[in-house]
């Protein structure tokens, strides 16, 4: 039986995760569960599941969680700040580890959990994007095993050369192809998007997500960071990579061949499948997913991406090549934008604009260690709020 931790186990993944977990209790065994504040949640993850462990972010929640513990018997230990995630991370009772929390706080407790050596479901595609050179000779160095989670690099996996590990030049692959819904604003001009709601531009028309992310999917930044990630995870150059608009969600990604053949990976869009796909591969599970009906979807539709209404994508994929602290500035300035336009606080075409002033004001450079790293993202967001700020002001 394989012991699992799940980082962000209350988000849409950590729920998609348990999902496929309790699916199959004589092979899996859940040993940690994590979450920044949501205490319901958790707690009702942990009267189901029983974990060893369970962390909560912030003092307050965890102390609230232990007393819910305790008054129903449970022999969960409740531990609480952003140190024990990366203690519950490097767990010797666990195999697998799903890293799923959102943005640059999942950095260092997805890193701990390669430097003991485990499989590593990546969901969190920003530990990439901000330390990838740093991040990639870390899996090599520690014998960890990276399984890309996000549904298009997990299809991109699976459609690679037999015994492929991610990291790896994949021999014979010209191209690979993102394929991109095109968010809830397809076919939006600038102009109507100057004017979008959060609850708009969470409305995604095919995937169910966190409000980060499908802010995110809407300008095509999630896209864009995805891009960066395919880098690392295949060794490949940006020039290599393109996003392309399928707006069924059917095909999840595609890898063209040096002999002309294209293989895709198809299927319902749900992430239980990439899920399933990471617990147990190179083994198939059951997921819980619907057989695919290509009946039913009738046509498959592509298209190229529309560059001008979705600056963020652009500004991804030009970091992507310049390289260096670039991508991690990328990040951490849409990080600041997004909270902000979620909090109603700036418009949605300003996320663009926050990301693009803060590279110009933050020129990339070598980041040597983690320490560097975390370094240049706190200046980054430093940068990016007061940016934030002024548009907020210009615009009141």
């Amino acid at each position: 039986m394989k012991g699992v931790t799940i980082l962000g186990a209350t988000g849409s993944i950590g729920i998609s995760t348990l999902d496929v977990v309790g699916r199959h209790p004589e092979d899996y065994r859940v040993v940690a569960l994590t979450a920044r504040n949501n205490v319901e949640r958790l707690l009702g993850q942990c009267l189901e599941y029983q974990p060893q462990y369970a962390v909560m972010v912030e003092e307050a929640a965890a102390r609230e969680l232990r007393g819910q513990i305790k008054t129903r018997g449970l022999k969960t230990e409740v531990l609480a700040g952003a140190r024990a995630l990366e203690e519950v991370a490097a767990l010797p009772e666990s195999d697998c580890v799903m890293a799923a929390i959102v943005g640059a706080a999942g950095l260092l407790a997805t890193l701990a959990a390669v430097k003991a050596g485990k499989r590593v479901l990546l969901a969190n595609k920003e530990s990439l994007v901000m330390s990838g050179g740093l991040f990639m000779q870390a899996v090599r160095s520690y014998g960890a095993e990276l399984l890309p989670i996000d549904s298009e690099h997990n299809a991109l996996f699976q459609c690679m050369p037999n015994g492929y590990r991610a990291g790896a030049r994949p021999e014979g692959v010209r191209r690979l192809l993102l394929t991109c819904s095109g968010g809830p604003f397809r076919g939006w001009s600038r102009e109507r998007r100057h004017t979008a709601t959060p609850d708009q531009a969470c409305a995604h028309p095919r995937w169910k997500m966190g409000r980060k992310i499908s802010v995110d999917s809407a300008t095509l930044m999630n896209k864009g960071l995805e891009v960066n990630e395919a880098c690392w995870l295949f060794d490949l150059p940006p020039e290599r990579i393109d996003v392309v608009v399928h707006p069924q969600s059917v095909v999840h990604s595609l890898v063209e061949y040096a002999d002309g053949s294209v293989l895709a990976q198809l299927g319902n869009p749900d992430m239980r499948t990439p899920i399933a796909c990471g617990l147990a591969w190179p083994e198939r599970i059951q997921a819980g997913i619907q057989p695919l009906d290509l009946f039913g979807v009738a046509h498959l539709d592509f298209e190229p991406p529309d560059f001008a209404a979705s600056p963020c994508l652009s500004l991804a994929i030009e970091a992507a090549k310049t390289g260096g602290s670039a991508p991690l500035v990328l990040n951490a300035a849409n990080e600041i934008a997004v909270q902000a336009f979620l909090s109603e606080r700036l418009r949605f075409t300003a996320i663009a604009e926050v990301v693009s002033e803060t590279l110009e004001r933050c020129p990339s450079a070598a980041a040597g260690s983690i320490e560097e790293v975390l370094d240049h993202d706190r200046r980054a967001r430093r940068v990016a709020a007061g940016i934030a700020a002024q548009l907020m002001e210009h615009s009141s």
